[in-house]
């Protein structure tokens, strides 16, 4: 019985403990100088280029890949349908 009260004791302080390290208030973060601020800027902007190339990429071979399964020529011409054999 004294194991059993040692072991909830334990695990009790676990809990307790687990509960306000979770609910702890953080410092705030320090203030970010203007430089700081635009050179962020510019990393955000050229992620943002470079990820819109990579989904125009992306597009781009999803299209064909489409295009090629339908048989639909790439050249904006149609392509050309089988030919079919005369029945008489």
């Amino acid at each position: 019985m004294k194991k059993l009260g040692f072991v909830l004791a334990i695990a009790g302080g676990l809990a307790i403990g687990s509960y306000t390290a979770v609910h702890a208030k953080l410092p705030a973060p320090a203030a970010k100088s203007d430089a700081e601020k635009a050179s962020e800027a510019e990393k955000a902007a050229a992620t943002k280029a470079k990820d819109t190339e990579l989904n125009a990429k992306a597009h781009d071979k999803a299209v064909a890949n489409y295009k090629k399964g339908k048989g639909i020529a790439m050249d904006g011409k149609p392509a050309a349908a089988p030919a079919k054999a005369d029945k008489k």
